[in-house]
């Protein structure tokens, strides 16, 4: 098998390890420190109205972040989803003849699964895509005003789509739903 129980924990430590060090760069120094202390001078403390944009380097978040970290994996994706979605109708139109196997359970199991995978990508598009729009119209407009309420609407979104993922697999993938049901009693039902 291709994937196996250690390959997969390997994969899932370096995703983490790879979110930790994109997360934490701005740690590293890829921030608005310099012009932070450019505008105080000389002081050693610095007082700044604690707002997202003040702190985070627009260019970090824009170039790197957005178009190295979010934009060509979200397009790679959407590009292996139209594959496998045409792979999977293409078993479904194939006749299988005489056999008495029935390819269209099989694969019809197949695209319920990649429908609910599609849909969690659909919902990380809506939710994330806004908010880096807002950060590259502010990097690459500075003169131009963002509302407010959609940058708030933007972030809101953001959250949510945290929240959103397990709700989509426990309503459209029956086994993830069984698993679940059955941690939740037992250990949150009496």
């Amino acid at each position: 098998s291709v994937v196996t129980p250690k390959r997969a924990g390997v994969a899932i430590a370096c995703c983490w390890f790879v979110s930790f060090l994109v997360g934490l760069t701005p740690m590293f120094g890829w921030n608005n420190l310099q012009k932070i202390q450019e505008k105080n001078g000389s002081q050693s403390e610095y007082t700044i109205s604690c707002q997202f944009e003040n702190v985070i380097s627009m260019e970090y978040m824009v170039y790197f972040n957005f178009f190295v970290w979010v934009l060509p994996p979200l397009l790679l994706m959407f590009v292996i989803y139209l594959e496998v979605f045409k792979i999977i109708r293409k078993q479904l139109n194939k006749k299988v003849g005489s056999s008495s196997t029935y390819p269209e359970r099989y694969y019809g199991k197949e695209l319920q699964i990649a429908k609910s995978l599609a849909l969690v990508l659909f919902l990380f598009a809506v939710s994330w895509l806004p908010l880096h729009a807002r950060n590259c119209v502010s990097f690459f407009c500075p003169s131009c005003q963002t509302p407010s309420t959609f940058t708030y609407i933007a972030i809101f979104l953001t959250h949510g789509n945290s929240a959103m993922n397990p709700i989509v697999y426990a309503f459209r993938i029956k086994k993830f739903r069984t698993t679940f049901l059955q941690i939740w009693n037992q250990y949150f039902y009496c």
